[in-house]
């Protein structure tokens, strides 16, 4: 049997499992993330330890960017016993308003070592761009 030597997690523990921190498809839990700019792109990580791949679901709706994913317990039947169990299982989402700014039609997916990692490139129109600047006499010319 596994025990636990920190009992100053136990009240946390106790909060986590009052509160239900396993999502249901009707009430998903969050997932943590990061997200910073690098470039011409936004990166976005998402925390996802123990999740298979496929059972990972990412939409773009509009400019509404919904990364979903379901922790399934590995280990089922009647010869298992749990002795400790304290991974949250269930669903998982989180939602992201996209700016204008950036091109949903580019986005970019890896999934490596537990981290899902979104690769949004900003827009063209988004770009910074130089205008060239004409002289008097050459409109003249052209237009003559």
């Amino acid at each position: 049997m596994l025990m636990r030597t920190d009992p100053f997690r136990e009240p946390d523990r106790l909060a986590q499992q009052f509160l239900d921190a396993n999502g249901t498809w009707s009430r998903p839990a969050p997932m943590p993330l990061d997200a910073y700019r690098t470039g011409d792109e936004y990166v976005v990580c998402f925390d996802l330890p123990g999740v298979d791949p496929e059972a990972l679901d990412i939409d773009v709706e509009r400019n509404m960017l919904t990364v979903r994913a379901e922790r399934r317990p590995r280990h089922q039947g009647d010869d298992v016993t749990w002795e400790l169990a304290e991974r949250p299982l269930g669903v998982f989402s989180r939602q992201i308003v996209l700016s204008d700014r950036l091109d949903p039609e580019g986005i970019g997916a890896d999934y490596e070592a537990g981290v899902l990692t979104l690769r949004i490139p900003i827009a063209e129109k988004a770009k910074p761009r130089r205008i060239a600047i004409g002289h008097r006499d050459e409109r003249k010319q052209l237009g003559a």
